[in-house]
């Protein structure tokens, strides 16, 4: 059976300031380094009822908030050696003139429904970018040579969805019909929108859909790659109280 594990980020040093992070390379906090960690501890206690590597090959993002969250799980699980994909494609959403504010200040300002919208809308993208900022991706070095269809000034959960995809049915998909067990450390957005394709959301369900940072999500798949059930590796409070937590990040200061 194809066995994906989705693992997002731990807790970013903007995260714990409750900013727009976006594709700005933040690292992750002292809290964060922790959670990184513990998934690798949780992945490696779980009786996956197979012989041989827990993990076959990695994907990560661009960004060193994910990079990390993938190196200290696969340290924890002893397997450094493995193939270890990096894509622009599973980085988070650009947030365009957001980056950087903070969430809760920005809720007060424009009104927690505006900031919702601009969240977690399907596909209002946040105000973008001047073209010349320096914050704009594609002045970046690191995405060089890559077809970001332009300037990338912002995206909508929509724009993140439409340029993750080549990287699912490219890359990941195919690693999963050959038999090899993934794992994919990314972003909430960028897994919101694997979640929406496994899952089949729609676009109004994939608004409410909170994933928590460190906390391994698995997905058993059939041949077909169709999700025959799915769950994280946490029990039920800890993983009510982590989703509670990203699901408020959004709200004015009372």
């Amino acid at each position: 059976m194809p066995t994906l594990v989705l693992l997002r980020h731990g807790q970013s040093q903007w995260n714990l300031e409750n900013r727009f992070t976006g594709w700005e390379d933040v690292p992750l906090s002292e809290k964060g380094r922790a959670e990184a960690d513990e998934a690798g501890r949780r992945l490696r206690a779980h009786d996956w009822g197979h012989d041989g590597p827990l993990f076959d090959v990695a994907y990560t993002s661009l960004l060193r908030r994910a990079i990390e969250t993938l190196w200290r799980a696969l340290d924890g699980m002893e397997l450094m050696w493995i193939p270890v994909h990096r894509t622009w494609r599973l980085n988070e959403r650009h947030y365009g003139k957001l980056t950087g504010l903070d969430k809760a200040e920005t809720a007060a300002r424009h009104g927690e429904e505006q900031v919702l919208v601009w969240r977690r809308s399907y596909d209002v993208p946040p105000p973008p970018f001047d073209v010349g900022d320096p914050q704009n991706p594609a002045l970046d070095p690191r995405y060089a040579g890559v077809d970001l269809d332009g300037p990338l000034l912002a995206e909508s959960t929509a724009d993140t969805v439409g340029r993750l995809m080549p990287c699912w049915e490219g890359d990941i998909a195919p690693a999963l019909r050959e038999g090899k067990r993934v794992l994919v450390a990314a972003h909430g957005n960028s897994l919101r929108g694997l979640v929406k394709h496994l899952d089949g959301l729609s676009e109004e369900e994939i608004v409410g859909l909170n994933i928590p940072t460190g906390i391994p999500l698995v997905y058993e798949l059939d041949d077909e790659l169709r999700r025959v059930r799915s769950f994280y590796l946490a029990d039920e409070a800890e993983l009510s109280a982590a989703q509670k937590s990203v699901a408020e990040q959004g709200k004015a200061r009372s």
